[in-house]
């Protein structure tokens, strides 16, 4: 059987009509293939974003810096001994500078003195205006330079101001908002107050690049010399030391400051460390495990949405081809192939009638049969077969017709069997 060459662009509008004839379900099927996709999509763009986020704020300190810890970096509750361990001193730090040759620089850091039970308080304030989320360090006057701190108004901390412990900060662009709104040109030389005490801002930070969710926290970063940091809060015994290697020798610097603190801390031959230390690709393959373990989660989240998506079409393309079921019939008693019914299924909810030979007759067709097979006639009219009788039956060739709705009649005469194509 040879079909007409009109048949590509008939199925294309008998396709369209469907989709435009059953809203709801077309609706239905889409949304559940969208949004399975979408989420796929979502949630590696999350994960891919968060990433490149957290590797651009680490980098941006610096990719030859070392940090030391006396307690671990990673997640989970810590052993008691863990707790107990004394923190790293100014000696620790002066000896790695000292015997290490791979090492370039060293930054003393006393961080979060106003934090926990340090005995001091760093809310700022300013003429009534309060300001309580402050991150407040003691650092050395290199800390800058060795962290690509950039100082948009004013000076950072000098080596006089560290030697005569002087109260004197420089702030993050949050202080600044909080305490002198629109005056950021104005904030050096402003005094302001501080656990009881007066100090004076001789600098304000540049704003750092904003992480994944558009906030950084060194803008909420208060700093103030690292000798004064003693003086102030001598409770806070923490030391964050910053170590800066050689250009090139960053893995013989890890070595070498790793192999000093072992020899301080007394660590024996085969122990494990009591202490830590962590470079900037540490911390990305760190966040890395973090972000493996979400987006494994994530991905079977976006699984199971592109599951309930495909079990959704599935059980609307047999709700389709289940309710022409009696007009797949139709089509076997008038000669049709298994190879001309899947395309009507697959791509319309319209009628399709091939026929091997036939002529309309008053809104009928008839198709030369001798003995044809079929139900007996059941439409509306029972003149509709003696006048099938009276009509002269031809063959004609192979065409297409289409129907704009799916009801269809059969009828039975001794020589030839109709069919009603409604709205031709």
């Amino acid at each position: 059987m040879s079909l007409s060459t009109s048949l590509p662009r008939e199925v294309m509008k008998m396709a369209l009509g469907s989709i435009y004839s059953h809203k709801f379900r077309s609706f239905l099927t889409i949304l559940g293939i969208v949004v399975g996709v979408i989420t796929a999509i979502v949630v590696a763009s999350i994960l891919t974003g968060v990433r490149s986020s957290i590797v651009a704020i680490v980098e941006e300190y610096g990719t030859n810096n070392i940090y030391a810890f006396h307690l671990s970096t990673g997640f989970g509750p810590r052993s008691r001994d863990e707790r107990n361990r004394k923190p790293l001193t100014d000696e620790d730090v002066r000896a790695i500078q000292t015997q290490s040759s791979s090492i370039r620089d060293v930054s003393l850091v006393a961080p979060s003195i106003g934090s926990f039970d340090g005995g001091f308080d760093d809310n700022l304030v300013y003429e009534g205006k309060n300001y309580r989320w402050a991150l407040t360090d003691g650092v050395e006057p290199n800390y800058a330079e060795m962290t690509n701190i950039i100082v948009k108004h004013g000076r950072f901390i000098t080596e006089s101001d560290n030697y005569q412990r002087r109260n004197v900060l420089v702030v993050g662009i949050d202080t600044v908002e909080a305490l002198f709104p629109g005056k950021e040109n104005e904030v050096v030389g402003k005094v302001v107050r501080m656990n009881g005490t007066t100090w004076e801002i001789i600098g304000v930070l540049e704003k750092r690049k904003a992480g994944f969710f558009g906030e950084n926290e060194e803008d909420r970063k208060v700093m103030m010399p690292y000798r004064t940091a003693r003086k102030v809060a001598p409770s806070r015994e923490e030391l964050r030391p910053v170590i800066q290697a050689k250009s090139g020798q960053l893995n013989d610097a890890v070595a070498e400051v790793e192999g000093i603190l072992r020899q301080r801390r007394e660590v024996k031959f085969g122990e494990p460390n009591n202490f830590d230390i962590k470079t900037a690709d540490n911390f990305i393959a760190q966040f890395d495990g973090i972000i493996g373990g979400v987006g494994i989660a994530a991905i079977a989240i976006s699984c199971l949405g592109l599951l309930v998506g495909g079990i959704g079409v599935m059980n609307i393309m047999l709700v389709s081809v289940t309710e022409r079921t009696k007009e797949i019939g139709i089509r076997k008693a008038i000669g049709n192939q298994k190879c001309d019914r899947p395309p009507v299924f697959a791509r319309s909810n319209d009628a399709y009638i091939f026929r091997r030979g036939g002529r309309r007759c008053n809104g009928y067709w008839y198709k030369q049969s001798d003995n044809a097979s079929g139900p007996e006639y059941a439409g509306p009219s029972a003149a509709m077969g003696d006048h099938c009788r009276t009509r002269n039956v031809c063959r004609c060739r192979t065409d297409i017709w289409r129907s704009t709705r799916t009801q269809s009649f059969a009828a039975r005469s001794d020589r030839v069997f109709a069919i009603r194509i409604a709205s031709i």
